[in-house]
């Protein structure tokens, strides 16, 4: 068994496995299963908990081999078992700091996936074109640490780019990682659409969410206290998308929140994609709620608002990417926007676990 505590203590191993042992007694009572609801979240909960163990597992095994590997090289000379031992460092390098932004992420949520939202600020085109490079940048992201990226609902701009866009991003610890993302992301760069060649600035604000698909603790959504809209859906899928109303946009009343999914070919499958959707706002509305009681409790000072700015991207004079949070600085924009985001996301939730930042 390797360490029972790495990262400052942040991830417990005896404090898991006794957890695990725990479930894993009533998972043999007999009527656990009677209860199917309630069984299939213990089974979602225990798999959580025995992720990272195995996963920690895995890597202290690839150390030991990577020891043998370097041990070899060194002895033999071969610079071929050089090159793989190299390749195989910097491959375990990766994998490890991976690791460590998975044990940062504790919060109740921070295992699920996530639903992200772009939204263009003001600005026209530029800002909309701004919004369209942010998708692909978060999509680049995704696809980079292996999860499904689906595109839920998007509205095209009026030129070019889009005015907004909900992605769900699915695999083990989605939401936690990019929750640090939410907020308003600033772009300075010589835009491609203005004749004069003049540097513009523009904002796009993101927003994210844990996808729940299945009600939660003190989240309650009322039939009655919501209205359903249907309409042809836009975008490419032929015939079909564009003669039938499948797509489908629910406004819950009491809050004035509103989704939309025109996804799926058929109504239901929308409706159900959007509910899915609506809970993953309310849960975030309740976060936000919650954080914003703490943030009168610490001071103001401590207050961290939402819609403030995260980050600044800076294509012309220089290249640039800062993250005003956390202080991380990239020189390379193009990295970055191919979904380079890691380093953001790390010193966030580096200084959040010191105590450093609050949300």
């Amino acid at each position: 068994m390797p360490n029972s505590k790495i990262c400052g203590g942040l991830f417990d191993v005896e404090g898991r496995l006794e957890q695990i042992a725990e479930i894993e007694h009533r998972i043999a009572a007999p009527d656990f299963w009677n209860d199917q609801a309630t069984a299939q979240k213990t089974m979602k909960q225990v798999a959580a908990l025995k992720e990272p163990i195995a996963h920690l597992n895995g890597l202290k095994r690839r150390t030991e081999d990577y020891a043998v590997l370097i041990s070899l090289a060194e002895e033999s000379g071969d610079k071929e078992l050089v090159t793989e031992a190299t390749r195989e460092g910097e491959a375990l390098e990766k994998e490890v700091h991976q690791f460590e932004l998975q044990i940062l992420l504790s919060g109740k949520y921070d295992s699920f996936n996530a639903i992200l939202t772009i939204h263009a600020g003001a600005g026209g085109t530029e800002a909309q074109d701004w919004a369209e490079m942010l998708q692909r940048m978060f999509m680049r992201w995704g696809e980079q640490h292996k999860y499904k990226v689906d595109v839920l609902d998007q509205l095209q701009g009026d030129e070019a780019g889009i005015k907004s866009v909900t992605l769900a991003i699915r695999g083990l610890y989605a939401y936690g990682f990019l929750r640090p993302e939410m907020g308003v992301h600033r772009l300075v760069r010589i835009s491609p659409f203005d004749a004069s060649g003049r540097r513009h600035t523009s904002f796009a604000a993101v927003e994210v969410m844990p996808e729940v698909e299945e009600d939660v603790d003190d989240i309650e959504i009322r039939p009655e206290d919501l209205r359903v809209d249907t309409y042809r859906a836009s975008g490419a899928g032929g015939q079909h998308i564009n003669k039938t109303e499948s797509a489908i946009r629910i406004t819950h009343m009491p809050t004035g929140i509103v989704v939309a999914c025109q996804q799926e070919r058929s109504q239901l499958q929308n409706r159900a994609v959007a509910m899915t959707m609506l809970r993953s706002k309310l849960v975030e509305l309740k976060i936000e709620e919650q954080n914003k009681e703490l943030a009168q409790v610490r001071g103001p000072q401590m207050e961290i608002a939402w819609g403030s700015q995260i980050r600044s991207y800076v294509f012309q004079p220089y290249t640039l990417v800062k993250d005003h949070r956390s202080g991380v600085e990239i020189g390379n924009v193009q990295a970055v926007m191919d979904g380079e985001l890691d380093p953001f996301i790390y010193g966030y939730l580096e200084k959040r676990a010191k105590g450093e930042l609050q949300r």
